[in-house]
């Protein structure tokens, strides 16, 4: 089973913020491809999907959504992982980047955690950081203001119109990862949203 993970924060709270945008795309990928009701398993909300592609066999996939909050977010994921045996290269984490521009995407097959808490506690919790990941831009933090400040508040209005844009693409760039590999992901969707 491969697993598609977005992070983000749980509650009302964090609805909308910078920070959020890994569990958004990962709702449209849900509602593209009809997935069931999410349920509680894992510290996460779960669902699972079927990807189509014309010519290939469907993509089973497992939605998973960490409701442990952003910075402990490895825990949900090496249980999901642990339980459907799950290799790390059927593994992509969605989540934000305040390094890249606003509405900017980058796939990576690997790599570090580049100052983002979530993907560092993934790491920290599979022993390992070989794992797909998909980030959004949300950034730059503005000079002088505090990281945590800026990805826990809400986008402004013209930022708001490229992020919907990038969670669409978003969501269509995790759909290729689980049907056609990282490579294919990576050629078609890296630097959507530059300028």
């Amino acid at each position: 089973m491969k697993l598609i993970v977005g992070l983000g924060n749980p509650g009302a709270k964090y609805q909308g913020t910078r920070h959020n945008v890994g569990f958004e795309a990962l709702q449209l990928l849900a509602e593209r491809s009809g997935a069931e009701k999410p349920k509680t398993k894992f510290d996460s909300l779960v669902a699972e999907a079927n990807l189509a592609v014309e010519g290939q066999p469907n993509s089973r996939v497992l939605l998973v959504w960490p409701q442990t909050y952003m910075n402990r977010s490895g825990s949900a994921v090496r249980q999901a992982a642990t339980f459907y045996k799950t290799p790390i290269e059927d593994l992509l984490i969605v989540c934000d980047d305040f390094h890249l521009d606003v509405g900017r995407l980058r796939i990576r097959s690997k790599g570090s955690a580049g100052g983002q808490n979530g993907l560092k506690d993934v790491a920290n919790q599979l022993g390992s950081e070989n794992y797909a990941r998909l980030r959004i831009g949300v950034g730059p933090a503005p000079d002088g203001r505090e990281t945590v400040d800026f990805v826990l508040s809400k986008p402004r209005a013209a930022q708001k119109e490229l992020l919907e844009v990038a969670l669409h693409d978003a969501a269509a760039a995790a759909a290729c990862w689980a049907t056609s590999g990282v490579a294919e992901a990576m050629n078609k969707f890296n630097g959507v949203g530059k300028d």
